[in-house]
Order: structure tokens, then sequence, then C-alpha cells
């Protein structure tokens, strides 16, 4: 433990040769660990990589109370179960993103639907006699019912009626199109 001791102490005091071995000594067996976690060789090199430079950055800090390589592969281990939840975090972010264009998508497709069914609408009324699409709209649009809508255009229950059914038969035929 003296050996390591005297390893930590130098290296708080900025002995760059002596990071540089144990870098050199340690780097290939704590990649290999790292791989075992998170099943890729380039990422557990990165993460080896970016420990062993935070490591040097905070070497002033580092507070090694066992064994160095128990504190490597601790630290390594860490990392690792780190950028996992990270990845988890990532994945959840891009299907929260996929599901949410997926609904834009779906409201754009409703909303061109939405349209194109108003434009036949009009269509169809526009073609309708006067009388017979102003008592379509009375009834459709503004909630009227048919005694209400032969009140206000003076005319007959009978005749809102036959208008009525002189409108959706036209609009049967033109959805059916």
């Amino acid at each position: 433990m003296d050996h390591e001791a005297n390893i930590i102490r130098r290296i708080k005091q900025g002995d760059i040769k002596e990071f540089e071995s144990l870098f050199r000594s340690s780097y290939a067996s704590l990649v290999r660990y790292a791989k075992t976690i998170v099943k890729d060789h380039d990422t557990a090199e990165e993460i080896v990589q970016e420990f062993f430079f935070r490591m040097w950055q905070d070497r002033q800090k580092m507070n090694i109370t066992n064994s160095v390589n128990g504190y490597l592969f601790r630290s390594v281990h860490n990392r690792c179960l780190h950028f996992i939840e990270h990845q988890k975090v990532v994945e959840r972010h891009e299907s929260e993103i996929i599901a949410s264009a997926d609904e834009l998508n779906e409201q754009v497709t409703d909303t061109i639907y939405y349209n194109e069914l108003q434009a036949r609408v009009a269509r169809v009324l526009e073609k309708l006699p006067d009388r017979c699409s102003m008592i379509f709209s009375m009834n459709r649009f503004e909630g009227l019912k048919y005694s209400e809508i032969a009140e206000k255009l003076s005319v007959s229950v009978k005749t809102v009626e036959l208008n009525m059914g002189k409108a959706l038969k036209e609009f049967r035929k033109a959805l059916a199109e």
C-alpha cells in the first residue's frame, strides 16, 4: 500500500510520467472491463479515456482510500452505469420525439382530410338551390330544428323536410364519388 500511496501522492503533485505509467499499465484491462458492461468497444474506450482525463484534471481532489486498482475499476464501473442510464434517457427522449412526430403527422393528415371535406361540402352547397342550401346550413351548422327553420323562413315544416331530403341526397351522391 505504501507503493500505491506514493503513486497517488506523485500524481496529485502533477507527476505526468507517473500518471502516464498508471494509464499505460491499466488502460487495456479497464477497456476490457468497461466493454463487458456497455457491450461496445469504442464506447468502452471513450469511457476509460474520459475517466483518465477527468482523473488528471481533478488529481488534487483525488481521494483513494483503498487500492489504486480498486479505485480505477470502481470509477470506470460507475461511469459505465452512468453511460447506460444516459442512453436510456436518450432512447426515451427519441421515442417521445417519434411519437409526437407521428401525432403531428396524424393531425396534419386529419386537417387535410377535414379541409378537403369542407371543400366538398361547400361545392355541394353551391350547387343546391338557395333555399335548399340555406335550410341545410341552418339545420346542420346552426343546429336549428325543422320547426324553427320553418318559422324563420315562413314556410311549412314539410317544405323544410323536402329541402333537407334533397340536400342530403346531393351530399350522399357527392361524397360517394
